[in-house]
């Protein structure tokens, strides 16, 4: 079996839905852009990249999202050296088709009652469904380590709670310790690196702002 030496996760740039939320009521989250902004952190994450991969041939997955696609569009890899698959179960969570901002402010006080994993929004979908997508795709992925030219690096270009829950599935956490971290910020990187044990390991966490609780005390 062929295994990556990375597995390096990006969440996307800053999107217009990320500065005013008041656009879901106007357009589809998968059809939101990158602001000139979200360009720029983009660049500045392919520049990084670029550096880290150097000449290895990179595969990358895609969330099928606008933003996602423009994110990997700035960062400028070498399309010799790349092997680009979209990938819809990398998608954002949905919660719902047209969106007021209102009622999704609402939402969201009744999931940070009720917690994140377990919380779905109307006609949507809950974090524990995206956990379910997600790991249907990481074991896609792991099947795919089994070809013995598989690239040396994998590079999905996501959303902040998918890029948690790859991690949650990847190393095992339990839901108390997804609840208490964070998403990354915009075109933010986390990378699982081989190690010389054959283990994976997280280059650095997620920021935490709470200690881990059990979700039955506290949410």
């Amino acid at each position: 079996m062929a295994r990556p030496r990375r597995i390096v996760l990006v969440r996307h740039g800053e999107s217009t839905g990320n500065v005013d939320d008041s656009v879901y009521e106007r357009e589809p989250d998968h059809a939101l852009a990158l602001t000139e902004r979200g360009w720029r952190q983009a660049e500045r994450t392919g520049k990084d990249l670029r550096q880290v991969f150097g000449r290895e041939q990179v595969s990358v997955y895609v969330s099928p999202y606008r933003r996602t696609h423009e994110t990997l569009r700035a960062f400028h890899l070498d399309p010799d050296l790349i092997r680009v698959r979209e990938e819809p179960r990398l998608r954002e969570q949905d919660w719902g088709n047209w969106q007021d901002r209102d009622d999704v402010r609402l939402q969201k006080t009744y999931r940070d009652a009720y917690g994140h994993f377990f919380f779905r929004f109307p006609q949507g979908e809950s974090g524990a469904d995206v956990y379910d997508r997600v790991g249907g795709f990481l074991e896609s992925l792991y099947r795919s380590f089994e070809a013995p030219d598989h690239p040396p690096n994998v590079l999905l270009v996501t959303h902040g709670l998918a890029m948690r829950l790859f991690c949650m599935r990847w190393f095992h956490w339990t839901v108390a310790e997804f609840e208490s971290l964070s998403n990354p910020g915009n075109a933010e990187v986390r990378m699982l690196v081989l190690g010389e044990d054959g283990k994976y390991t997280l280059d650095r966490p997620f920021e935490r702002w709470r200690e881990p609780a059990p979700y039955w005390v506290n949410g």
